[in-house]
């Protein structure tokens, strides 16, 4: 009945059995030790979830046996008799730094020596009852049901006619609501507000609530109905409030978000929550619902756990920032999608254009090898070539392959996106949604790599003519060839780091693009005194436009070019193995490294091997900067794939049914 651990539960269960007297309410080491070893039994064994076993065990057991029964009653009020629920109600799973980077800091610092807490703290002995970092888990894992079986077989209530109960409830609801209030003055909340609670602020509003009710708590005589009646009018006021918070966050994408403002609606949001809970205690019955008593048992229990979560709390503070960088990065992935043979021509047309750039900057960086200058130098040079040509691609509105995975990711994590729709996404349409993802991606690297060796041969044919000797020969050439080859060298290694490096240039585009919009750049630069008087108004606004439109896709370019065109010079300083390899670039290099050996000089067996790495070099580009976008864009929205496992069917039906739609739309008139 019990699970594996046989010996010792009933061990525990049959000393209490066999007291002759009741644990004192007065004896809190005893109650203590006692809850400890009770919940030991609860908590599941090495390799196994059997929580839900052993706590409906422990629950017959309280049933059948009135004496432990009354043994665990004693042992949780010997605890609640002088135990400060304040930093319970008010503290716990709340960050309690005004920033964002003092909170993080402080989360490091108790890490590595956690902060002391006092003995009559409530949350010092649910830390001592549940002292594993991972308890929380096996308590969420235990059916909510069980667990209100569980308090109610215990019997025990907080009743709002406890005084001592009540006061600190009072007294916690109070802090709350000044801080609540305070936040909600904040110029990055105020300000953003809708028009409507711009003067009659709710954040402010339910403060004077909170302090008539305080009043009416004073109050001697039957006050049950006025209570319910300021209960009823806070929660109304707290549902407004969260109204607030969702129209500041679902503007964000004209406004922009900051950090700061993240986290100052994460700070609201977990107060108002609490506050919500705390005026629960005021409603018709007045005592806590057992249910949503499990509720913030598990709650507090999770908090205390996660409480130094380096990743949780980034997680919640970073969420909507990254929510809005994904949000720009899926707005300008759908242009990247195709659903006609006219929109697949088109890129087919437009990657093509983008490798004739990529010729241009293949012969540049290659000229630029051969300039005497020291490695970080020749880094730079790298860098600004790259740059200028990634750039030259986005202005002139063709195409780069490998620039779209990090968009195109958002744009198919926005369509199960839980905050744009209440319905459940249709899988279907999002298994016909990868298949043109799918089918565009093709297009793009094919457009590309059709102009690429070509376009790279002809320019060192050219080159050859105009000035009399090879751009690359001999040993030189024979080394360019060999660093794409797929097991010859670590070329496929080094594609995923270009892969990460493309996936991080997109977040960089999004977080400037962000930046830009909440910092209203464009209209502060038509106002700014000096470059209006220096620059024709006409000439300013444009520039305002393009700086408030394209200032994030160039910032993105320029780090790109600066990532990949600096990885050499850091394998080198440091010496490591550190490198990228670049599918369109990689093409170039190869088809430059054909022409200076020549056709018949290199084995066909070997080129062959060399082609397929590039092909490798370019999926491996795809698939991890794809994947990295469509994690942060998945988690930024809240979206849990787990819950939609039978997508995966749904793909691989879709395209056994229908495999060339990945490869190439079909041929009608009606999109699909």
């Amino acid at each position: 009945m019990f699970g594996r651990k046989k010996k010792t539960k009933p061990d525990f269960l049959e000393t209490v059995s066999s007291r002759s007297s009741v644990l004192s309410i007065a004896d809190n080491h005893g109650g203590l030790d006692f809850l400890v070893s009770f919940f030991s039994l609860v908590r599941p064994s090495r390799g196994r979830r059997d929580a839900g076993a052993n706590l409906a065990g422990v629950t017959a057991v309280l049933q059948e046996k009135p004496f432990v029964l009354s043994n665990l009653q004693h042992a949780i009020l010997s605890q609640l008799v002088r135990a400060d629920l304040s930093s319970a109600l008010m503290e716990s799973g709340i960050p309690l730094a005004r920033g964002f980077w003092q909170e993080l800091f402080g989360r490091l610092r108790h890490k590595l020596l956690p902060p002391l807490q006092p003995e009559n703290d409530f949350l010092f002995v649910l830390n001592r009852v549940f002292f594993r970092n991972n308890d929380y888990i096996w308590v969420e894992d235990i059916p909510r049901s069980d667990w209100i079986g569980f308090f109610e077989t215990l019997g025990l209530s907080l009743h709002i006619d406890d005084r001592r109960i009540l006061r600190q409830l009072v007294l916690s609801l109070n802090t709350l609501s000044f801080q609540v209030a305070q936040l909600g003055l904040e110029k990055e909340v105020l300000h953003y507000l809708p028009e409507q609670y711009q003067e009659e602020n709710p954040f402010v509003a339910q403060n004077y609530l909170v302090h008539e009710l305080e009043e009416k708590l004073s109050e001697e005589g039957d006050r049950r109905e006025a209570l319910v009646e300021l209960a009823e009018k806070i929660n109304a006021v707290t549902g407004m409030c969260h109204e607030c918070i969702d129209y500041v966050r679902e503007n964000h994408s004209q406004q922009g978000a900051s950090l700061h403002q993240t986290y100052m609606l994460l700070l609201l949001a977990n107060r108002l929550e609490r506050i919500s809970i705390l005026v629960d205690l005021l409603d018709r019955d007045h005592r806590f619902d057992t249910g949503r008593f499990v509720d913030l048992f598990r709650m507090l229990l999770r908090n205390e756990n996660r409480k130094n979560s380096i990743l949780e709390f980034m997680s919640q503070s970073l969420g909507y920032l990254a929510y809005q960088i994904a949000e720009h990065k899926g707005a300008k992935g759908n242009k990247y999608i195709t659903s006609s043979w006219a929109e697949y021509r088109a890129m087919l047309t437009s990657a093509m254009g983008g490798g004739a750039w990529i010729c241009l900057v293949v012969l540049i960086k290659n000229l630029l090898i051969k300039l005497p200058m020291a490695i970080f130098w020749h880094g730079f040079a790298y860098s600004v070539n790259y740059s200028l040509g990634f750039i030259l691609i986005e202005e002139t509105h063709t195409t780069l392959a490998t620039k779209q995975p990090a968009f195109t990711a958002s744009a198919v994590a926005s369509s199960l996106d839980t905050r744009k729709s209440s319905h459940q996404p249709n899988l279907y349409n999002l298994a016909i949604t990868v298949a043109k993802v799918s089918r565009s991606q093709i297009a793009s690297f094919a457009g590309n790599l059709i102009i690429v060796f070509p376009g790279v041969w002809l320019i060192a044919w050219g080159y050859e003519k105009i000035f009399g000797h090879k751009i690359v020969s001999g040993a030189a050439a024979l080394k360019m060839l060999s660093d794409q080859h797929p097991w010859q060298s670590l070329s496929l290694l080094y594609a995923c780091n270009t892969g990460v490096f493309l996936f991080l240039s997109g977040i960089i585009a999004g977080y400037v693009q962000n930046k830009i919009r909440y910092g209203h750049i464009g209209r502060r630069l038509q106002t700014h005194p000096i470059l209006r008087l220096s620059i024709p108004q006409e000439r300013l606004r444009r520039i305002s436009m393009y700086v408030e439109s394209h200032a994030g896709t160039l910032i993105g370019n320029i780090c790109l070019g600066f990532f990949l065109g600096m990885a050499g010079f850091i394998g080198e300083i440091f010496g490591i193995r550190f490198d990228i390899r670049h599918i369109t670039i990689s093409a170039g290099n190869t088809s430059l490294a054909v022409y200076g050996l020549g056709f018949r000089n290199v084995n066909p067996w070997y080129l062959a091997t060399v082609f397929g790495g590039v092909l490798g070099i370019g999926f491996l580009n795809f698939l991890v900067s794809f994947s990295l976008a469509f994690i942060v864009a998945v988690r930024s929205r809240g979206v849990r794939l787990r819950e939609y496992p039978e997508f995966l069917g749904i793909l691989w039906r879709y395209f056994r049914s229908n495999p060339l739609d990945f490869v190439r739309p079909r041929r009608r008139l009606v999109e699909e």
